[in-house]
């Protein structure tokens, strides 16, 4: 009885070309059969590796998660505040580098254990820090849910860097919204540099978790 052989295509070459390609045409235009195209392979090749689109994301969003870290250094001295911050900071950065990146990496799930090495560092930073272990989590994952849902409305407007959507031009969207004078005002601040808002947006996270729970 003939036995199945795996094929000759390794799951990294697939991610990596998956990554590449979602640039190109976005995360509803990234299908296996796309990718296969763009391997010059047959699609079962990817079957091999993937049963469906999600565990294609998981494997993405994981190396994803590799390349960010692999870039990112968190000094053992960093107060809780800085961990989060430049964790968050980072984590955007990752995203952006990637059309649909926070819709790519939001609600998949790691494939390896990778990303429990930085958690376990951060969670003891703030349990030692005076956070009691439920309010290290809750802190942890504010930053992060935050960081996600910024992103994803910020890729809304720009898919990536300076390539903007139509639609979002604070002064045709002042004029529509004439009656509305704050509102309208409001334009400049929710859709011209994000990287403004998300820092003074962080800062404000990282203060009330302070305030919340007590812990400087």
């Amino acid at each position: 009885m003939a036995t199945r052989r795996p094929p000759k295509l390794d799951k990294k070459q697939a991610v990596d070309t998956a990554l590449r390609l979602l640039n190109e045409v976005g995360l509803d235009g990234l299908t296996l059969r796309a990718i296969a195209k763009e391997l010059d392979v047959q699609a079962p090749a990817l079957y091999w590796h993937f049963k469906n689109k999600q565990e294609l994301l998981d494997e993405m969003a994981t190396e994803m998660y590799r390349r960010m870290v692999a870039g990112q250094r968190i000094p053992a001295e960093a107060t809780w505040q800085e961990r989060l911050t430049i964790a968050s900071t980072g984590l955007r950065a990752a995203l952006l580098g990637y059309r649909d990146g926070a819709k790519v990496y939001s609600g998949s799930r790691f494939t390896g254990t990778e990303h429990a090495v930085q958690m376990e560092e951060n969670l003891r930073a703030l349990t030692e820090a005076g956070f009691g272990l439920p309010q290290a989590v809750r802190a942890l994952t504010t930053a992060y849910y935050f960081t996600l849902g910024f992103v994803t409305e910020e890729q809304g407007v720009e898919p990536l860097p300076g390539d903007r959507r139509e639609g979002y031009d604070p002064d045709e969207r002042a004029a529509r919204m004439a009656e509305f004078p704050l509102a309208a005002a409001a334009g400049a601040e929710l859709f011209e540099d994000f990287a403004a808002g998300f820092e003074e947006s962080l800062r404000l996270l990282v203060a009330g978790i302070e305030a919340r729970y007590r812990v400087s």
